[in-house]
């Protein structure tokens, strides 16, 4: 701790690489889960998807045990808005799932999530869907170009502000944060703008940015099993993720196979192999 403040974990090239193999099998493993999410199949299937595919890397499921989480996955469908837990929920037909998931791989982490609207998808769902998506790369483009943490925020903030049509929601209660030897660290990282401009972006820093959006109001509650969080209005929610490291090149993507090139060319960052 430093005047009150978490003490910010800075990794060494080797130890994003490190990462960067966790993310990689994250990757497929979310591929398989995200394939799997058809009508008519339980979210305890998806786990089930998703874990084979962990071990068969020899990874371990950062998600199984923590603070008791029953599962490999987070399954959050429909008003869920994160940690939903897998079960015998049958999937339906215009459903909207995000699926979050982490791998370990020789101590070092990785999480990331996505969103999968099953079978059909309503206008809407879609829309808010492509939008957190488009805000999250946002701000990983702004990792890149920022100075400070809160860079990441505002830059998700602006865009989702942005967009025309009727306004979405952000999130508020949960955001993203520091990996690296641990799932959770420090620091938090906002999806919103704030006057707080967080630590400055430096080589070594790794974070999960993890935009959460909504169709209606804001307010969450959290369910009886002391796990799933729900919108209190009832609308649908949707949240997008990747763990991304920072070195002395520029960025990486560290659950993406290409590092993010894709999505983050087209926004003026070129993503560079972690060196």
């Amino acid at each position: 701790m430093a005047f009150g403040q978490p003490r910010i974990e800075y990794k060494t090239n080797e130890q994003m690489r490190t990462m960067h193999e966790a993310g990689l099998v994250l990757s497929r493993a979310l591929d398989a889960a995200v394939a799997a999410a058809v009508p008519g199949v339980t979210t305890k299937h998806l786990d089930d998807v998703f874990a084979a595919v962990l071990n068969e890397a020899g990874a371990k499921s950062n998600f199984l045990g923590y603070h008791g989480f029953p599962a490999t996955i987070c399954t959050s469908v429909n008003e869920e808005v994160v940690h939903g837990i897998p079960g015998s929920r049958v999937l339906e037909d215009g459903d909207i799932i995000s699926i979050d998931g982490g791998a370990i791989v020789n101590g070092w982490h990785s999480d990331s999530a996505r969103t999968v609207i099953v079978g059909t998808a309503s206008p809407e769902d879609q829309r808010l869907s492509d939008v957190t998506r488009a805000a999250m790369w946002r701000g990983i483009a702004a990792l890149a170009t920022g100075t400070h943490v809160g860079d990441i925020g505002a830059a998700i903030d602006d865009y989702v502000s942005s967009v025309p049509g009727k306004p979405l929601g952000i999130l508020e209660d949960y955001v993203g944060h520091g990996i690296g030897s641990e799932m959770h660290m420090a620091p938090d990282v906002l999806n919103y703008r704030t006057s707080h401009r967080g630590p400055k972006i430096k080589p070594g820093l790794c974070l999960a940015i993890e935009p959460m959006l909504v169709l209606g109001g804001i307010e969450t509650a959290v369910l009886e099993d002391d796990w799933t969080v729900v919108t209190t209005d009832g609308k649908r929610s949707c949240q997008w993720e990747h763990s991304v490291a920072v070195h002395e090149k520029g960025i990486w993507v560290l659950s993406a196979p290409d590092g993010g090139a894709e999505h983050l060319v087209p926004l003026g960052v070129t993503p560079v192999p972690i060196p």
